[in-house]
Order: C-alpha cells, then structure tokens, then sequence
C-alpha cells in the first residue's frame, strides 16, 4: 500500500505534461506485479517438491533454471515499471531497459537449446524453403520482440483501463492455444505447461489489476 500512501499517480490531462488532472491509480501495478511474483515463489516446492523427494536423482534442473530465469526477468521488468512510476524515465532509456532484462533469458536459451532457425509462412515457403537459420540474428530479433512488448502495452499506461485490458485479453488468448495445444496433442506439452504456469498467477493478478485500473 506504500505506492497508494505516497501518491505516486499518473495525472491524465489533455495538456502534455500537465499533472493537474484527476488522480489515476496507475502504480497500484507494482502492488499486483509483487503479488505475481510470491505466488510464482511460492509456486516452486509445488512444481518441484515431488521431483526432489522422489526422483532427486533425474532433478528436472533444466526446467528449473527456465522458470527462475523468467522470474528474474519479470523482476527486472517490474523494477523497471517501479523506476518509471517514480523517476521519470525518458523514452531513450525506456528502450535500453528491457532488452537489458531479457538478457538472463537469452543467455540460458542459448546454454540450453540454441535453436535460431524460424518456420517460413506458406507463401514464402517456394522461395525461401521450410524454414531459415537467422544465427546470431535471431537474439537480436527476441531482444527486439521484449522490447516491443513492453513498450506497446507501456506507451498506454493512463487510458482507461486499456493497458491491463489489453494484457489480459493476450494472456486468455495464449492460455487457450496452450490448452487447445495440450488438448490436440500435436506438441510437445512441456513448453505450454510452463506457459500455463506463468499464465494463471498473471492472469489473476491482472484482473484485479484491471479492477482498479477501469475508472
């Protein structure tokens, strides 16, 4: 409650750079990315306790290392909502911040897949084959895609309901192609397992997030 206490607010008004307008509850964010946050740690015995206990000796550790490094990068990304709530940031840094955090993200896939090829649409298909091996290009392109994303949904902050609204409609759309995925078996479930894992808690704390975001 400290963020409501000391009135960090956004004031939306027609006149740019005017903050005289009525007070929008924007930082009550950090309260619901916080509460994200300790039901993902407290997520973690209940996802890997019973492999500890009982297969302590084929330890999913990779599956681990995957779910910490989300959680750090969704730290530095909440850090970075924080930071800008209170100091201000310019736009030139707001750029830099988030490819900075998708760094532990990009490091730990390349140690673990590596894999830097992308699937060509149809269309393309009888001219550029199946699919293209973009190398190092590749993490140049994720780091671009975190730092898209974060500014598309950022660049919104202060209109009604439109930042969380939006957030909310993604994650119930990619949390019913994983279940229609699982569901159709034409994948391998792991990777929409961990999605849904990091999509429950987020989509939870965005509803109520949402609540008080709607004025």
């Amino acid at each position: 409650m400290l963020f409501i206490f000391i009135n960090v607010y956004y004031c939306f008004s027609s006149a740019a750079g005017d903050r005289l307008g009525p007070k929008i509850p924007e930082a009550v964010g950090m309260l619901c990315g916080c509460v994200y946050l300790i039901c993902m740690f407290l997520f973690i015995p209940a996802r890997f306790g019973q492999d500890f206990i009982v297969n302590k000796d084929n330890f999913p550790h990779q599956e681990l290392v995957e779910y910490i490094t989300a959680l750090l990068a969704v730290t530095c990304i909440i850090l970075l909502g924080f930071a800008d709530d209170v100091l201000d940031i310019p736009w030139r840094v707001k750029l830099l911040l988030p490819a900075i955090a998708a760094l532990p993200i990009l490091l730990v896939y390349y140690a673990t897949y590596d894999i830097t090829y992308v699937i060509v649409p149809k269309p393309l298909r009888s001219f550029l084959g199946q699919s293209v091996d973009l190398g190092w290009l590749y993490y140049v392109y994720m780091g671009m895609v975190v730092v898209f994303s974060t500014n598309a949904i950022n660049i919104l902050a202060g209109i009604n309901g439109l930042e969380c609204g939006q957030s909310f409609v993604i994650a119930a759309s990619v949390l019913a192609y994983n279940c229609l995925e699982i569901y159709m078996g034409d994948a391998p479930s792991h990777a929409h397992i961990f999605s849904i894992h990091l999509l429950l808690p987020f989509l939870m704390t965005t509803a109520a997030l949402l609540r008080f975001n709607w004025y």
